[in-house]
């Protein structure tokens, strides 16, 4: 089994962010009930179903384009979002932040809130509110609903361009690059009238509604001139051949004007910094961004200016991998002591014992860290891996409050398969299953692991889970259906 600090199944175009999709806000659903919202009535069918498609892309995606799986990350950008979210004009449109294990520069944004961003975003933007400006810009285009307001045909076309619109950026995200590029901008181009003037006023609108955002979540909005710079300047070094991301977010100086003028004009009420845990954060992009050649992940913290303990929590993991583990734990301890709002710090050296195989140290400090924050999903994870060493009961029964809390979290299914299977949960077993075959776009394996699920909870005598099971089994048809429009 594969621990969840490796690479999991995280380039993405760019294109999806100039295309930047995005919906009214979706039904609302019961946490349990992971199936995909019911469509509404007249008014509101189109947006229920973009956000169908919308998910239904991010099965194919998932299958399809590596990911970066880092709980302690996905946690941070979690955060991020929270923050800026009530702020971004998103109402109750639910967001899911997917993160891809590739080191060029791009976000994007698809229907159904679907936000991402490349480990590369990470190595570019060199503190936060830089990094945080490209997160508030992607939820401006969410909010406005680019997409929908670019669409010039009558209504019953708009789904069909936007699901071949969908699958070429899928194309692009697996690694199609200009081939998938070609596809989505063909079916959009078939939509929408005039199509440059609208992607730049479609992106000076982002921008508008990201500034305000960030001034309003307590970030600097100067941040995002900054990093529009940044970007200028990297377009013209690189010349015909800039990064996915400005190919679609191209920095003219009007833009840049633009953004320096409203920046201005804010006024940020309660500041908000965090540059030394998110130095942390690039800390473990770039250390998975140079796997091969950790010490130039090193270099580069240290070439950018990166906080002195980011640094030095670079330096212990980078001891963890080279085997000490004892020295790398008493690194991240004496962190732990000085920083000790930052729960990442003990998370971290939890892991660190758990991949040295020290599963009573792990679950140890797994289980200190809890007491203190009982909903931190990286001590959550970490504590239910090295009770599967210990205790897979425990571990089944931490897992199964985990995957209902976070129903589209593909790892904790993966792992609740296996700790069913080894308590004895055999018919909850390869219902886990099946849900992490159908989030990761394999719903027709996953139905047939659902007549393996059924199978056994008749022989165990489950009622609760073959009631379940069926429950199940009408969603993953929905499911395929809206995979079918692709």
């Amino acid at each position: 089994m594969p621990h969840l600090r490796t690479a999991y199944p995280r380039g993405l175009c760019a294109l999806i962010v100039a295309c930047s999709i995005s919906v009214s806000s979706p039904p609302s659903y019961a946490l349990n009930d992971y199936h995909l919202p019911t469509l509404g009535g007249a008014s509101s069918s189109a947006s229920s179903e973009e956000f169908r498609l919308g998910r239904a892309w991010l099965r194919q995606f998932r299958a399809q384009a590596p990911q970066w799986q880092d709980p302690i990350v996905s946690d941070y950008l979690e955060s991020l979002v929270a923050r800026l979210v009530p702020y971004s004009q998103l109402g109750d449109l639910q967001t899911t932040m997917v993160m891809v294990d590739n080191r060029s520069l791009n976000a994007f944004a698809v229907p159904g809130g679907v936000v991402g961003i490349n480990s590369g975003l990470f190595a570019f933007a060199e503190d936060e509110g830089a990094f945080v400006s490209v997160i508030a810009h992607e939820l401006g285009h969410l909010s406005q609903r680019h997409y929908a307001r670019g669409s010039a045909r009558a209504e019953q076309t708009q789904l069909p361009a936007m699901a071949a619109m969908l699958a070429g950026m899928l194309v692009a995200a697996s690694g199609g690059g200009e081939a998938g590029l070609a596809a989505a901008m063909g079916s959009q181009a078939a939509l929408i009238q005039d199509q440059l003037s609208y992607s730049r006023r479609f992106e000076q609108e982002a921008d508008r509604i990201g500034l305000q955002a960030m001034a309003d979540a307590g970030y600097d909005p100067h941040a995002m001139v900054r990093m529009f710079s940044a970007m200028q300047r990297l377009a013209r070094l690189q010349g015909g051949n800039p990064p996915e991301f400005l190919l679609t977010h191209p920095v003219s100086d009007s833009r840049l004007s633009d953004a320096q003028g409203r920046a201005s004009q804010l006024s940020v009420a309660n500041t908000y910094t965090s540059n030394t845990l998110y130095d942390m954060m690039r800390a473990r992009a770039l250390l998975s961004i140079y796997q091969n050649s950790p010490q130039q992940a090193a270099s580069r913290l240290a070439q950018d200016d990166a906080k002195e303990p980011a640094r030095r929590y670079l330096d212990a993991l980078m001891t963890a991998r080279n085997g000490q583990t004892d020295q790398a734990l008493q690194m991240l301890d004496q962190l732990a002591t000085e920083l000790p709002d930052y729960g990442m710090l003990p998370a971290s050296a939890a892991s660190v014992a758990l991949d040295a195989q020290r599963y009573d140290e792990a679950i140890t400090r797994s289980q200190r860290l809890l007491r203190l924050m009982p909903s931190y999903l990286p001590a959550q994870l970490i504590l239910a891996e090295a009770q599967l060493q210990r205790d897979p009961e425990a571990a089944y029964q931490l897992l199964r409050n985990i995957t209902a809390q976070n129903p589209e979290y593909p790892p904790g299914f993966n792992l609740l398969a296996e700790a069913a299977g080894r308590s004895g949960h055999n018919g909850w077993g390869h219902l886990a299953r099946a849900e992490h075959l159908q989030l990761t776009g394999r719903v027709d394996r996953g139905i047939q692991q659902l007549s393996l699920a059924r199978n056994a909870a008749e022989q165990e005598g489950d009622q609760q889970a073959l009631a379940r099971i069926e429950q199940r089994r009408e969603a993953f048809i929905e499911y395929r259906k809206a995979l079918d429009d692709f």
